[in-house]
C-alpha cells in the first residue's frame, strides 16, 4: 500500500535514509552520505529535525496532524488522549487520535511514527470546533452501514450535551472482543465495570454473553455453561435463523450483558441498566454447535407512544447480508400481531432514518403496485401496521401524494412506482409469518 519509499534502517526510534557504510579512520563503519561526490557522515537525524521533533513532542491534546492509516494514505486526525510508553525516553507517547473525515467508530491509538510531524498544527479551541466533522460521509458510506449501524432514539442531544458525552465517551476502553467464533473490532466506549478498565480485549460467551479478561477463563466458563442459545423463549425459526424474546426482568444479567455489548458498536445509545422495562429480540443463525447471536433489537413493554423498538443493532460479522431490514420488519409483524400501529423511538438517526425510510418506500410500493383502485393513508397504515405519519411522510418524499380539496390523495402512476422501487433497492430477508410462534407480552399479576 502507499509508495515504495528509498530503503530505510533504525536507530534508536529514528528512521533514516540507508547509507552507504565506509571505513572511518579507526577502522570503525560509519554511516555515510555523499555531497558533490564525497563521502560526508551522517547522524541519526539532521539538527533541523530535532530541533523540530524537540518543539512539538510531546504532542498536545487537541493538537491536528496528518496520521498513515491503514490503507497507507495519510488522514488528518486530532489528537484526542495520549499515554506514556513504558520504559521510553520523555518524549515517546501513544497518541489516540479521531479522523476528522471518517465516524468515531475509525478512532484508534497510534505510534509516533505514523505521524507526519512536518503537518502539526495549533491547537484548536473546542468550542468554536465544528462539532459534526466526524460524521462527514459520502452518500455511498451511508448507504454501506445504513443496516448494521443505526442508533435509534438517542441522537437527542444539544452541543454542550455532545460535548459532554464525547468527552466521556472519547477513548475507546475495550479495542477488541472475542465472541464465538469471531475476533470483532469494537467502535466505541462502553462503561463496563471499574474492574475491566485495564481489559483491552474481552472473551465473551456467546450464549450467556457473561464477559471475562483471559481466554482461560472463557474455556473453563464454557466447560460449565449449558446454553446453547439466549435465554428465553422461541418464537421464531425458519430454516437456519431463530428468534429469541428475552424479558429484561426474568433475564436481568443478560439483558445488561447485552446492552454493554451493543454499546461497543452504538455511540449515542443510552445504556439502560433498569432492563426490567424491555423485552429483547434476539436474532440467530443455528447450526449444530447451537445459535449463535447475530443481532438484536430491543422493545418498551408498555409505550405510550406506540413505539415498537427502542434499539437495534446488527453485529458486524452479520453486516450486508439484510439482517437489518430483517429485525425492522419483525417488529413490525409482531405490531400486527398486537393489533396496533407501530414506529421506531424518536429521534432517530440520519443512519436510522435512512433504513426506516427504505423499509417503508419498498413496503409501500409494493401495496400501490398490487393494489386495484384508490387507497387511503388511513387503509395502508392497517394493513402494514406503520404509522399513519410515517406514511404520509414517506409519500411524500416520493412525490406521490398531493393535497386536493382538503384531503390527501395518492397519485400511484405504475411507471413511477416502478422507477421508485428499483432506486429503492433489495427488501433484504424475508420474515415467513407463519413460522412465527408468539402472544403479545402481559403483565403478569
Amino acid at each position: 500500500m502507499g509508495s515504495i519509499d528509498a530503503p530505510t534502517v533504525t536507530e534508536n526510534g529514528a528512521t533514516l535514509p540507508d547509507a552507504a557504510a565506509t571505513p572511518a579512520a579507526d577502522g570503525e563503519h560509519k554511516p555515510s552520505a555523499f555531497a558533490n561526490g564525497a563521502p560526508v557522515e551522517i547522524t541519526q537525524e539532521s539538527e533541523a529535525t530535532k530541533r523540530r521533533r524537540s518543539s512539538v513532542l510531546p504532542l498536545e491534546v487537541g493538537t491536528r496532524v496528518m496520521c498513515r492509516w491503514r490503507d497507507g494514505k495519510y488522514h488528518p486526525v486530532k489528537v484526542i488522549e495520549r499515554r506514556k510508553m513504558p520504559y521510553a525516553s520523555p518524549n515517546d507517547y501513544e497518541y489516540y487520535v479521531h479522523y476528522t473525515e471518517f465516524n468515531r467508530r475509525l478512532d484508534e491509538w497510534v505510534k509516533l511514527e505514523q505521524l507526519d510531524l512536518d503537518s502539526v498544527e495549533t491547537v484548536v479551541d473546542e468550542k468554536v470546533e465544528d462539532k459534526v466533522t466526524s460524521l462527514k460521509m459520502t452518500r455511498h458510506q451511508k448507504r454501506k452501514i445504513d443496516e448494521t449501524h443505526v442508533e435509534v432514539g438517542h441522537e437527542e442531544l444539544d452541543a454542550a450535551s455532545l460535548r459532554e458525552h464525547e468527552e466521556f465517551t472519547k477513548v475507546k476502553n475495550i479495542a477488541t472482543i472475542e465472541l464465538g467464533r469471531y475476533e470483532i473490532e469494537t467502535w466505541y466506549f462502553s462503561p463496563f465495570p471499574p474492574e475491566y478498565n485495564d481489559s483491552l480485549k474481552l472473551y465473551f460467551c456467546e450464549f450467556c454473553l457473561n464477559f471475562m479478561k483471559r481466554k482461560e477463563q472463557l474455556q473453563r466458563h464454557m466447560r460449565k455453561c449449558d446454553l446453547k442459545h439466549p435465554p428465553g423463549d422461541e418464537i421464531y425459526r425458519s430454516g437456519t435463523l431463530s428468534m429469541f424474546e428475552i424479558d429484561g426482568k426474568k433475564n436481568k444479567v443478560y439483558g445488561q450483558n447485552l446492552c454493554y455489548l451493543a454499546k461497543l458498536f452504538l455511540d449515542h445509545k443510552t445504556l439502560y441498566y433498569d432492563v426490567d422495562l424491555f423485552l429483547f429480540y434476539v436474532l440467530c443463525e443455528c447450526d449444530d454447535r447451537g445459535c449463535h447471536m447475530v443481532g438484536y433489537f430491543s422493545k418498551e413493554k408498555h409505550s405510550e407512544e406506540s413505539y415498537n423498538l427502542a434499539c437495534i443493532l446488527t453485529l458486524p460479522p452479520y453486516q450486508r447480508k439484510g439482517y437489518g431490514k430483517f429485525l425492522i420488519a419483525f417488529s413490525y409483524e409482531l405490531s400486527k400481531k398486537e393489533g396496533k400501529v407501530g414506529t421506531p423511538e424518536r429521534p432517530l438517526s440520519d443512519l436510522g432514518l435512512l433504513s426506516y425510510r427504505g423499509y417503508w418506500t419498498r413496503v409501500l410500493l409494493d401495496i400501490l403496485k398490487k393494489h386495484k383502485g384508490n387507497i387511503s393513508i388511513k387503509e395502508l397504515s392497517d394493513m402494514t401496521a406503520i404509522k399513519a405519519e410515517d406514511i404520509l411522510t414517506t409519500l411524500q418524499s416520493l412525490e406521490l401524494i398531493q393535497y386536493r380539496k382538503g384531503q390527501h390523495v395518492i397519485c400511484a402512476d405504475p411507471k413511477v412506482l416502478d422507477r421508485h422501487l428499483k432506486a429503492a433497492g433489495r427488501g433484504g430477508l424475508e420474515v415467513d409469518v407463519s413460522k412465527l410462534i408468539w402472544t403479545p407480552y402481559k403483565e403478569q399479576s
